[in-house]
């Protein structure tokens, strides 16, 4: 099948950072371009790809060896986490 040419138009932002983006993996802006449209497009039902897969009962295992959290970590976990909550911004209302 021949490839087809499209010819589009980008906001200088939007050029400027599909330029470093390909720049910074090295490789062609065009190519950036058809890798996004081509995820995109796809169907909403492709199954999702999968780093490694690894069985149930390996992960049980590796569950079991997972260092744990002392009693006194896990509270200062806790108390991190809610003062980092507290630094967040409020969000705005959903259907304002």
């Amino acid at each position: 099948m021949k490839d087809s040419h499209l010819t589009l138009r980008l906001s200088a932002d939007l050029a400027r950072a599909l330029a470093r983006f390909a720049r910074g993996r090295g490789v062609p802006k065009s190519q950036v371009a058809r890798e996004a449209v081509a995820r995109y497009l796809a169907p909403s039902t492709a199954p999702v790809e999968r780093a490694r897969g690894i069985p149930a009962a390996a992960l049980a295992e590796r569950w079991k060896a997972l260092p744990r959290l002392t009693a006194e970590e896990a509270r200062a976990l806790e108390a991190d986490i809610v003062s980092a909550r507290g630094e967040l911004p409020p969000l705005p209302a959903p259907w304002a």
